[in-house]
């Protein structure tokens, strides 16, 4: 019960000292993981993932990837810069690459690594389309989201380590059931809620960075509309998803749209 003790009083040290208000947010997160310790390793695997899939130069498509990327960077630049925070991007290294795939994606690695896979174009359809994506994938990386994934993922194996540890006298079966009891309340109690919960922030930030960039934030609601279409309704029940539902997502976007309009007037982006 000592051993048990210290890891449980080394996590609430950890909650406790690695909390810190996101200026994009106004919230505190949890985050052990320095950008400095962080980046170099997203870079890293950014090229590495380049060299190994083809990357698509020199035509219409990958121009408007780094045309709308480069909008949506310029659009974090001066929100941040409103906010007073213009240090906050510090270390990150823009790029915006179109990758072909059939694969109906796009992401974003910590510090400002963007794929965007080729089968999700015909889905974006136009550059607002585009914008959508780009501008949530791009907010995951503003918000920290990786980093805040890895700081829970460590919280979880030290939780896992004191389990392990409390019921190191009791049976295997005991053992069992604590370690079973332990994962689905992990996984379905704090990780898949926390992933949608950083989901609505990204499609919230993004939104106010593609109205701040010019893109009509109306446009997010049709684009999520076709993505819904394109699944053809197959989706896990929510509560069992890292993702919003197609229908709480849209209806979150709708609400969403007039304080990122309200937000892009402020910068002389006006929409009717």
């Amino acid at each position: 019960m000592k051993k048990h003790s210290i890891l449980v009083g080394l996590g609430i040290v950890g909650l406790l000292f690695s909390c810190a208000t996101n200026p994009l947010t106004g919230k505190k997160t949890l985050n052990f993981v320095s950008n400095s310790e962080l980046f170099p390793t997203s870079f890293q695997q950014y090229g590495e993932f380049l060299n190994e899939n083809k990357v698509v130069t020199g035509t219409a498509d990958a121009k408007r990837v780094e045309t709308v990327g480069v909008k949506i960077k310029s659009a974090a630049e001066r929100y941040l810069a409103s906010l007073g925070q213009t240090a906050y991007l510090d270390g990150y290294q823009w790029e915006y690459k179109l990758v072909q795939s059939p694969d109906v994606n796009a992401w974003c690695m910590p510090g400002g690594k963007i794929v965007v896979y080729s089968g999700i174009l015909p889905i974006t359809k136009d550059d607002a389309g585009l914008a959508t994506v780009m501008g949530h994938e791009v907010s995951h990386a503003l918000a920290n989201h990786g980093a805040q994934r890895m700081s829970v993922s460590q919280i979880q194996e030290l939780v896992g380590a004191g389990v392990s540890v409390a019921t190191s006298g009791k049976s295997a079966a005991t053992q069992q059931a604590f370690s079973t009891a332990y994962g689905l309340g992990s996984q379905f109690g704090v990780t898949l809620p926390f992933s949608r919960s950083n989901e609505t922030e990204a499609d919230k930030i993004g939104l106010t960075l593609m109205a701040i960039a010019g893109y009509n934030p109306d446009q997010a609601i049709e684009f999520w509309t076709r993505m819904s279409a394109n699944s053809g309704g197959a989706a896990q029940p929510e509560f069992m998803s890292t993702h919003p539902s197609d229908a709480t997502r849209i209806a979150n976007i709708k609400a969403m749209i007039p304080e990122a309009k309200a937000t892009a007037a402020k910068f002389g982006v006006v929409f009717k």
